[in-house]
């Protein structure tokens, strides 16, 4: 697994390398090294300008510039102020270095001198602004990032695109769109959610020193991103021997007359997912229409409010008999939330079966807990496994925050740990969904590779939540790795979605799609588990790939 650590326990992992005998300037020395050799290992690479900043980021350039200079690459280092006006020791010294070697060095240019600097370079290295960078783009730094993005230039960035904040995601005021990020030490929050999945490009990841791995665990990741074979600790393996039952039921509780197409979604998504059986609980008034679309599944009909459209809470008794003749049951897609709803979830978590809920679950859920799921432990604390799969808003929503719900992958991270960690059982996992997703549970977070942006469209949240209870129903891990079969759950969804993308297009895709796609992404998951590609320095970026430097 690929560890993700905070900006600040990076800053942490740093002074630990001192204290071990590698100096700051020897990692300076690394940093710009590794960035330089990924440089040449594109190809066709005659011309580079590196573009630096005043810190130890615009340390790692020149480094990097002095290597490709002499490596026989034409190098010209842009910079803010003359070399031996840095502010920063460690660059004073690596600049000085840089320039001794023959390094040519523009100071403070035009924009049109910039502009034709550009327009000649194979590859522009971006040594701006670094990790601890936060607030507006000020000048000239707003200016060169304009004129990047507007070159035909590949763009190389060290350790995060400037702009960027590599703990949120977030570029308030823009920031560079680059080929390939060479991150240092590990992977950081910011680099694999929102703006960041769109700036970073492939992502590289330079170790620096040997002692990289046992430091890095030694701070404690943030969270772990899984590799394909780490999925084969929660795949059930292969056999010829099984029937629909010893494949599992799936119980999916959903749907309204107002919202018909969530429950269909779900209990189809559950059977492409591998379950055995799917049984489908809908209010009776929505039952035939439901019913027309999924003619291999059972629809129960049960009782219903008929102004509302929704199950009436007479239907609670009889959900929690199907319940415990299931293996899993999934609850919420569509079915709205009142009085009734909020009955028959409370009921559910009272039954001793795996429990997904979503959707309108989660907003019943926030109803019973009046907005701070975290204050009631005990309700959500079972013997069976618990998986919530809430949204953003749903999550700001649980959290009593529903007008300024979490706005990143770090702060959806914290609001996840305060419900899990108030929980305190193994048996509790929260699948933060965004455009990172991260799987929670007591002991870890992982994050998933995250599917495309195809997954922005309405139902594919369902879709998720059935292929997780069918997961649940086929194979019920070892409480510390329920987070690891949810994490398989989410990277089935987003391989299934980018499957569709290549039948439909990348705005064409409908949930539907997605769930026609669910097998044979499950297949093709398995495939690379079990046989993973040879290594590699730089992934697409929705992966990640590591080097030596």
């Amino acid at each position: 697994m690929q560890p993700v650590l905070n900006v600040e326990d990076v800053r942490s992992v740093e002074r630990a390398f001192v204290k071990e005998g590698v100096s700051l300037s020897e990692l300076m020395h690394r940093a710009g090294g590794a960035c330089a050799q990924e440089i040449e290992r594109m190809g066709d690479v005659e011309s580079v300008v590196v573009l630096v900043g005043f810190g130890n980021n615009g340390g790692d350039g020149w480094v990097a510039a002095e290597d490709l200079h002499n490596a026989g690459i034409a190098v010209t280092v842009v910079s803010p102020v003359p070399p031996e006006s840095l502010r920063s020791d460690l660059a004073l010294v690596v600049a000085k270095s840089a320039v001794n070697a023959g390094v040519p060095v523009v100071v403070a240019p035009p924009r049109e001198k910039l502009e034709d600097l550009l327009y000649a370079a194979d590859v522009a290295l971006d040594a701006m602004l670094g990790t601890g960078f936060h607030g507006e783009l000020r000048a000239p730094f707003d200016i060169w990032i304009d004129t990047v993005n507007a070159s035909g230039a590949r763009v190389v960035a060290v350790d995060v695109p400037s702009g960027l904040s590599a703990q949120t995601g977030h570029a308030i005021s823009g920031g560079v769109y680059a080929d390939v990020t060479v991150t240092m030490i590990a992977l950081k929050p910011g680099l694999l959610a929102d703006e960041g999945r769109d700036m970073c490009g492939s992502i590289v990841i330079a170790p620096l020193a040997e002692q990289t791995d046992r430091l890095v665990a030694d701070e404690g990741p943030v969270a772990l991103r899984p590799d394909p074979s780490d999925y084969l600790d929660v795949m059930v393996p292969p056999s010829s021997a099984v029937d629909k039952y010893t494949r599992g039921s799936v119980l999916v509780v959903a749907g309204s007359a107002r919202y018909p197409g969530a429950a269909i979604m779900a209990a189809r998504a559950a059977a492409r997912a591998g379950a055995g059986y799917v049984t489908l609980a809908v209010p009776a008034c929505a039952a035939p229409a439901i019913q027309s679309h999924v003619i291999e599944i059972p629809v129960v009909p049960l009782t219903c409010d008929e102004a509302e459209g929704t199950f009436s809470a007479d239907a609670a008794p009889v959900i929690a008999k199907l319940a415990k003749r299931s293996s899993a049951v999934v609850v919420g897609p569509g079915m709205r939330a009142n009085a009734s709803t909020v009955s028959i979830c409370s009921t559910l978590l009272e039954c001793n079966v795996p429990l997904v809920m979503d959707a309108d679950a989660l907003n019943c859920l926030a109803r019973l807990t009046s907005n701070r799921l975290d204050n009631f432990p005990e309700l959500i604390r079972r013997e069976a496994p618990l998986v919530l799969t809430p949204h953003r808003r749903e999550l700001g929503r649980l959290m009593g925050l529903p007008d300024t719900p979490p706005d990143s992958l770090t702060s959806a991270l914290e609001a996840s740990r305060r419900i899990v960690w108030a929980d305190g059982g193994s048996e509790l996992v929260i699948v933060a969904k965004g455009t990172a997703t991260a799987c929670v549970g007591v002991e870890t977070a992982l994050l998933p590779k995250p599917g495309p942006a195809s997954l922005a469209t309405a139902g594919s949240g369902d879709v998720l939540s059935g292929i997780i209870g069918a997961l649940l129903a086929h194979h019920v891990p070892d409480g510390e790795l329920l987070p690891l079969l949810c994490a398989l759950g989410c990277e089935i969804h987003g391989t299934a979605a980018s499957i569709a993308a290549d039948r439909h297009g990348s705005m064409g895709v409908m949930a539907t799609d997605i769930i026609e796609c669910v097998g044979l992404a499950a297949d093709a998951l398995e495939r690379r588990a079990a046989y993973p590609p040879e290594p590699f320095s730089a992934v697409d970026e929705n992966e990640v790939g590591g080097q030596n430097a």
